[in-house]
């Protein structure tokens, strides 16, 4: 049945579409009141897009009231046909006009009973009715043509008849509307104080119209209670009946300031906050009606206390939606005006009133400011935004002008924000050092409190290096080691490591060294404290690289016996990164150092950690994996087989090996360096395969390619053998160009004189050469180097000349073109094996 009813309202509102067309080109048409007619045509053009409507929405819209209007609509528009036809007088724009509005009060019994229609179709529909409901044709009165045609017999009896049915239609009309609007207030009343959803919406669409159409009065909205029982109703309504309550209130309130009033009391506006937390369009609605309420005084005092309500400002400000996001940007600086709303919005992630305040506020307000700003546990992105809208130099002004209470919330607040790096840089701008270090160099009692937040933030802008634009900063914080507490040493010892650790920082550590910084700092690795201890290492181990020559005497046996236990006993494993570091920074040549360290039994320990644990693993230190693989460097002195036999037993091949598939290019780089030392006694140690004091040959396996004799891990320190060279070409294969040179110098290891061909042989075999093509390309030019010296070994076989050459061959042209002056006469022997330049030639 209702499938049925829906098809035939289907076809009765394309039957109604087709007939308004028709109505509006016969008014274009007409030769007679052409400007009155074009405005009809105008309007009944209008109705076409609200029958689209009606076609969508025909499941819905397939009942008996609705259908009834509609019938109602369709007699109108065929009187309007007929009064075109007919119009051959002045008079007819009088009728048009009582036409148009018969029309308009049947679109309004269709808008009246489409309960279910979605609110944007309702807005439509209301609106044509309205301009249908306002129609005014009495000044459309020219145009017309000189002679008028006499209508005949037939058209006249039709006139005449329509006119009669227009009459009876209008004064039908005319009896329902007044009717619904009698009976209509009294229900509406009673549905909107205990009517169900349904009824409800019912109820509150009609209210709008009522007070939309000015038929009711603001006697009876005051008397009526209108207000009060939306506010009601709202908290606990459907969404549909929600967003319809809000509009009314919103409409009420522009119109009178005492509706206003009646909306401010905390309950109302509390209600009215929680529409914020809902959808898009009830928070548009919700938001605008607070704005408007908020030029009251007593509003926007209250609106702050409300639970929640500047969080979803807040989030509102930053959303999709424009218009909720400009009203609440205007409503949170209206709220702004109180010091705790603005705190709330800081809270909440928006800093712009607090900004202000520290600004532009009294001296309290910056205090109060500064202060919650120092305790806030602010995110990265939050700390960002600050810098962002300005608020450091407002606190700088505050730490250097400002009273006690003012310096110490400025500072802490300052704190607090330099945990970003970005925020860095704006501190050292504002010219915040020279005084933090005098009020670290300060006596006064007073200002005690204030030395350790001043030390910390020169801890974070240490990490920047225009810091160096303040001369003798590094020796002016050594100075006061020793002179201050134990927070702020350990800040002063993490800002003078982070000073010493920049590039542009060799003057500032030759100076350090000068004024005895390694001893000064020494006896801090003896500290209980072990912030300061480790902060103190890793100074050293920064320092000691630029003082590797007098290391081992400024470090005597006492402390090298100290970094040892500290590298073997202790949990943390930055102490053992730093304390490896110093000991890997001690020079090679130091055999004494050597000694010292082998009676320790470090390498073995080391070891075997490293192989057995995690240090090698993703997750552990890299600084800790780098350290360790510096130190190895000292054990594989090519200089001292026998240091060389003394680590090659306790592992360190396999350790190396292992290195070289670490995450750091630093490891993989000093792996590779071990690996080379090693590999350059592999010849001298190898037992021939013709030597006369083997009386038992060893086994086939045992026998290398490369060295042409036999070769064991353990005794010969063989590359081939320990599996290394692999591994060693798949760094060159890596993306990662910083340990090219010394992988390609290990390499080098198995083309020596005696064993050019055999190595050269051994590394295409395991497709090696294209690696070093590749370094050709994007390597550094002390890698071209090595990588050139070892293709010109592997290119006077024939064979790898016809298989490598010709990828070889555009590299080399470029880089003979483009490359490093140095390399040409290395290019130029290449270009002459591959033949493509003259061996005599004097291009180089």
């Amino acid at each position: 049945m209702q499938e049925t009813c829906s098809r035939s309202f289907l076809e009765h509102v394309k039957q109604l579409q087709a007939l308004s067309k028709e109505v509006a080109s016969l008014a274009r048409n007409s030769e007679y009141e052409i400007d009155m007619f074009n405005e009809f045509a105008d309007i009944v053009e209008k109705f076409s897009p609200v029958f689209d409507h009606l076609k969508d929405n025909d499941k819905v819209m397939a009942t008996a009231p609705i259908l009834k209007a509609v019938d109602s609509l369709e007699k109108e528009l065929r009187r309007a046909n007929s009064l075109i036809k007919s119009s051959n007088s002045r008079l007819v724009s009088k009728q048009m006009e009582d036409l148009t509005q018969d029309m308009g009060r049947s679109l309004g019994l269709v808008l009246f009973a489409s309960v279910e229609l979605e609110l944007d179709v309702k807005e439509k529909i209301g609106s044509l009715h309205r301009e249908l409901m306002n129609a005014r044709f009495d000044k459309s009165l020219s145009s017309s043509p000189i002679q008028t045609p006499r209508p005949s017999l037939e058209s006249g009896f039709v006139s005449d008849f329509e006119s009669r049915k227009a009459v009876e239609m209008e004064e039908e009309i005319q009896e329902i509307v007044e009717e619904r609007i009698s009976l209509g207030i009294d229900d509406v009343m009673l549905q909107l104080k205990h009517g169900d959803d349904k009824n409800l919406k019912f109820a509150l669409l009609e209210l709008r119209e009522l007070i939309s159409a000015k038929t009711v009065d603001s006697e009876w909205i005051n008397e009526a209670e209108i207000i009060a029982v939306l506010l009601n109703r709202l908290g606990s309504s459907k969404p549909y009946n929600r967003l319809i309550m809000i509009q009314i209130l919103r409409n009420l309130a522009s119109e009178n300031a005492d509706y206003k009033e009646k909306m401010a009391n905390v309950g109302s506006l509390s209600v009215l906050v929680k529409s914020l937390t809902r959808d898009v369009e009830e928070q548009r609605e919700a938001v605008g009606l607070l704005l408007d309420l908020s030029d009251l005084p007593a509003v926007w005092r209250r609106i702050g206390r409300i639970q929640g309500c500047i969080v979803m400002l807040v989030s509102m400000l930053s959303g999709n939606d424009p218009v909720a996001s400009h009203d609440a940007g205007k409503l949170l600086n209206a709220l702004s005006s109180n010091t705790q709303n603005a705190l709330h919005m800081a809270e909440a992630g928006y800093f712009k009133p607090l900004v202000q305040y520290l600004k532009e506020g009294s001296d309290m307000s910056k205090i109060l400011m500064a202060t919650a700003l120092s305790r806030m546990e602010l995110t990265d992105q939050s700390r960002a935004s600050l810098g962002e809208d300005g608020a450091i130099e407002p606190l700088v002004r505050m730490f250097r002008v400002g009273k006690l209470e003012a310096k110490l919330s400025a500072l802490n607040a300052l704190q607090n924000l330099s945990l970003l790096e970005e925020n860095i840089q704006r501190l050292v701008i504002s010219g915040i050092v020279s005084p933090l270090l005098q009020l670290l160099f300060s006596v006064t009692s007073v200002l005690m409190t204030l030395r350790e937040p001043a030390s910390a933030i020169l801890a974070r802008i240490a990490q920047s290096e225009s810091i160096l634009v303040n001369k003798d900063v590094a020796q002016q914080m050594l100075s006061l080691l020793n002179l201050c507490s134990p927070t702020i040493q350990y800040h002063l010892l993490h800002a003078l490591n982070s000073i010493a650790a920049h590039s542009s920082a060799s003057n500032v550590r030759r100076k350090m060294k000068e004024n005895g910084a390694i001893h000064l700092l020494l006896p801090f690795l003896m500290e209980t404290n072990a912030n300061i201890r480790a902060a103190a290492l890793n100074l050293v181990c920064t320092l000691s690289k630029d003082v590797y020559e007098e290391l081992a005497e400024q470090l005597g046996d006492k402390y090298l016996n100290i970094l040892v236990d500290i590298t073997l006993s202790s949990t943390s494993e930055n102490e053992k990164a730093a304390a490896v570091g110093i000991l890997s920074n001690l020079p090679v040549s130091n055999k004494k150092a050597t000694e010292l360290l082998k009676k320790t039994n470090l390498l073995p320990s080391l070891i075997s950690a490293a192989t057995s644990s995690t240090i090698t693993k993703t997750h552990s230190t890299p600084w800790l994996v780098e350290s360790v693989a510096g130190i190895l460097i000292r054990f594989t002195d090519p200089s001292d087989k026998k240091l060389q036999q003394y680590s090659v037993q306790h592992g360190v091949i396999r350790l190396l090996v292992k290195l070289l598939s670490s995450e750091s290019v630093v490891a993989k780089s000093s792996a590779s360096i071990s690996l080379a030392q090693l590999s350059q006694n592999s010849l001298s140690l190898r037992k021939s395969k013709i030597s006369k004091w083997l009386c038992v040959p060893p086994s086939a396996d045992a026998f290398c390619e490369v060295h042409d004799g036999y070769c064991f891990v353990k005794s010969t320190f063989c590359l081939v053998k320990a599996g290394a060279v692999s591994p060693l070409i798949q760094v060159l294969e890596g993306k990662e160009r910083e340990a090219d040179e010394t992988v390609l110098g290990a390499l080098a290891s198995l083309l020596q004189d005696e064993t050019w061909e055999s190595g050269s042989n051994y590394l295409a075999k395991l497709s090696g050469t294209q690696a070093i093509i590749k370094v050709l390309e994007s390597g550094n030019a002390k890698a071209q180097e090595k990588a050139l010296w070892i293709l010109e070994r592997i290119f006077r076989i024939e064979e790898h000349r016809v298989k490598y050459g010709e990828s070889a061959q555009v590299v080399l042209i470029d880089l003979a073109q483009n490359g490093d002056s140095r390399l040409k006469p290395a290019v130029a022997k290449l270009l002459a094996q591959l033949e493509l330049l003259q061996a005599q030639s004097s291009y180089f």
